[in-house]
């Protein structure tokens, strides 16, 4: 059941007993994966969000050093969505259902004795409803650290790997996403099917943007015909794995930064 996660490393797998005699579990760290499903385009499974979730915190926490303490919960399969819905599949929570799971798992990693929690996202649709989760956490338990990080959001190799316009347009089922799959669930992936569609380009001059400082609501339909944003076509196994490696060994250096952290005037 621990898939991609360590054995070791995968908190159900723990007794209770253990649980309660951990030691200094102020500062042991729990990870809850967070993902989706939803279209990918014609040549990714549904399960693209949550694979990669799994699998770079996976392959993260086994090169983990043992002496960080670090345990991966189930990951959340599911997640708010609600942008992809009119291509069949996709299965969306609400935002309200999203942060409800998150609370009430957090109260329970709370009433356990735990004090340090990442919300471990891999959706580009819901870093957001992250951030309110840990914030509205925070305020409730407030001796309860929340990190709402985003798996991309570190030092990868897609900045050597990928042009200019894929590092901007290329956000759902590019070429980026694409070598990762090819990495991580090869045989999840149908090359054959693989297509390029970017969005329509904005107004020369415009400060509007998808994502960047000052975006606009979308929803996928309007901006592609096959569910993809990018360059899936260019996705190689050989540059997955480079993405993954780079992506892993950051996370090393932030899961370690975590389970150091202090809160600033706390």
């Amino acid at each position: 059941m621990h898939g991609f996660i360590p054995p070791e490393r995968f908190f159900p797998y723990l007794t209770w007993t253990e649980i309660e005699q951990m030691e200094d579990r102020e500062n042991v760290v729990i990870v809850q994966p967070v993902g989706a499903i939803e279209q990918h385009g014609p040549h990714l499974p549904l399960v693209v969000d949550a694979a990669i979730s799994v699998g770079v915190l996976g392959r993260a926490l086994s090169l983990l050093g043992p002496d960080i303490p670090v345990y991966a919960l189930p990951p959340l399969y599911y997640g708010k969505s609600n942008e992809h819905w009119h291509f069949p599949g996709t299965i969306t929570l609400s935002a309200e259902t999203l942060l409800g799971v998150i609370r009430e798992m957090a109260g329970s990693i709370y009433r356990a004795g735990f004090r340090k929690l990442v919300l471990f996202n891999a959706h580009g649709g819901q870093p957001q409803v992250m951030q309110i989760a840990a914030r509205d956490l925070h305020q409730e338990y407030g001796d309860l650290l929340v990190f709402p990080l985003f798996v991309w959001r570190v030092p990868n190799a897609t900045g050597e790997l990928l042009s200019a316009k894929e590092l901007e347009y290329g956000i759902h089922g590019g070429e980026a996403e694409t070598s990762l799959m090819l990495s991580l669930l090869p045989e999840q992936v149908r090359m054959e099917r693989a297509v390029c569609e970017y969005p329509p380009a904005m107004p020369e001059g415009s400060l509007l943007s998808m994502e960047g400082a000052l975006p606009f609501a979308w929803v996928t339909r309007e901006l592609s015909r096959s569910g993809v944003l990018g360059d899936g076509t260019k996705g190689t196994r050989e540059k997955g794995d480079r993405i993954l490696q780079s992506l892993a060994q950051s996370w090393v250096k932030v899961l370690q930064e975590v389970y150091h952290f202090q809160q600033p005037g706390g």
